[in-house]
């Protein structure tokens, strides 16, 4: 897994990088088959936003957080993605178990 981060309009301290890229390293055990990992931190006005965007395969997942302090956008952000990444794992587990039967459909038209 690679993570990018990618600071807008502010220089973040390393404690804020360390926290963002461990909560996004959390993420692995919902689903460990990420390509790429894009860590994006911006001051809005008076919020703070963090995005998330998650290549994983044929797939970009991507979600983003606003708030009043940085580390709860970070928080935010991680469990909306945890919530993405349960739902896609799900939906590629339904997919398989289709193909499968498919499969054993087609294998017995066969005999």
């Amino acid at each position: 897994m690679r993570i990018s981060f990618t600071a807008r309009h502010f220089k973040p301290s390393d404690r804020l990088k360390e926290y963002a890229t461990s909560e996004v390293a959390r993420l692995k055990k919902y689903y460990d088959d990420f390509l790429d990992v894009e860590i994006i931190l911006d001051y809005v006005r008076q919020s703070q936003l963090a995005e998330l965007v998650v290549k994983v395969y044929g797939q970009s997942l991507a979600v983003e957080e606003q708030s009043e302090d940085m580390y709860k956008s970070i928080n935010l952000a991680v469990g909306k993605l945890e919530r993405k990444l349960l739902k896609y794992k799900e939906k590629m587990r339904q997919f398989e178990k289709e193909r499968i039967v498919e499969n054993i459909e087609t294998e017995s038209e066969i005999e």
